[in-house]
């Protein structure tokens, strides 16, 4: 393990400004978003959106790294150049979707693993070759007000999450560790707090079991807020508050930089958030952003699957990724305030 390499690559992805494209959306989640839009899912159609989202002009000014799948990690530009090749010229750091996505958990069937260790030391080693310098792997914690997540729950998937991390060192790959607890369901943000505390504390304690370096990691977890049907929503300043009180406990100051997703947040709320969580700094991480739908919505309505629209698709893609650069120094509702 090459601890030097791993922190210089860790510390990239997060560079001042910066955050992180999750542009990894497996074939079926993929095909459901081209069909909101009315876009059929076929590999060029695929191919032609990634290579719009990775030619954008600019976006390397913040976008540290991209998370591919692994259909993507093979397709090209309409002129041949591999998408790796182009985003390394770009100096964006290649990453890779490795987990094969999430099954119930077996006697526990409201509980959910994510499976795919079997043969990731060989598909590590392939998409090294590739390009990648990053890997990503999601758990999926399921939440309610009662009786999920079980400790059992928690603990399984914070062991899968440390192998996998453990894994990718070996091959100076940067883990981006990702516990996402679920923002559905009615739970409140005290409920939701607990839960990221007790996912995090466990993750953390697998980490370092398993010899995980925290210099050469990076985090990927929810923000503590309220469940989509919660009937006491929480505002911008009490979820940045939350979350950075929680992270603050949990998340060791080793570690570069914490990412967080967007969760199905819409692009404004989830830029917000990370606004607000900025303006509370500094902390001893960055505090960043690896969002997909978040970057990825204004871009798929504005393309539509035309290619006159193309230009309008980058241009709205360019506008997110400015506006969570400036989320990144907490300066974002400045920039709104003279833009209205």
């Amino acid at each position: 393990m090459d601890s030097k390499k791993l922190s210089f690559v860790a510390k990239a992805i997060v560079a001042t400004r910066k955050g992180v494209l999750a542009a990894d959306e497996s074939t079926p989640t993929i095909r459901k978003r081209f069909n909101s839009v009315k876009v059929e899912s076929t590999e060029e159609n695929r191919r032609r959106y990634r290579e719009i989202l990775f030619t954008t002009e600019a976006i390397e000014r913040h976008i540290g790294g991209i998370i591919l799948f692994d259909e993507t990690m093979r397709q090209s530009t309409q002129d041949g150049t591999p998408f790796p090749k182009l985003l390394s010229e770009r100096g964006i750091v290649t990453g890779i979707k490795v987990d094969k996505g999430t099954k119930a958990l077996a006697l526990y069937s409201d509980e959910k693993i994510t499976e795919g260790l079997d043969g990731l030391r060989e598909r590590l080693l392939e998409y090294k070759e590739l390009g990648a310098q990053f890997a990503k792997w999601r758990a999926v914690i399921e939440i309610n007000e009662r009786d999920i997540p079980t400790l059992f729950g928690i603990r399984a998937n914070a062991q899968v999450l440390a192998r996998f991390a453990a894994l990718c060192q070996e091959q100076d790959i940067v883990p981006i560790v990702e516990p996402e607890v679920l923002m559905d369901g009615d739970h409140d943000i005290d409920r939701c707090e607990a839960v990221t505390s007790q996912v995090l504390e466990t993750v953390f304690a697998e980490l370092d079991a398993h010899h995980v370096l925290f210099e050469g990691m990076l985090l990927k977890p929810n923000m503590v807020i309220a469940g989509m049907k919660c009937a006491r929503p929480a505002g911008i300043e009490q979820v940045a508050e939350a979350t950075m009180r929680c992270m603050t406990r949990y998340v060791p100051a080793a570690v570069p930089g914490i990412v967080f997703l967007s969760g199905g947040q819409s692009a404004e709320k989830a830029t917000a958030h990370l606004n607000a969580m900025n303006a509370t700094g500094p902390y001893p991480w960055e505090v960043s952003f690896s969002y997909g739908r978040a970057l990825q919505a204004p871009v798929l309505d504005a393309w539509k699957g035309l290619e006159s629209n193309a230009a309008n698709a980058q241009q709205a893609l360019s506008k997110r990724c400015r506006l969570n650069g400036l989320a990144r120094d907490g300066v974002y509702a400045q920039e709104m305030e003279r833009e209205d």
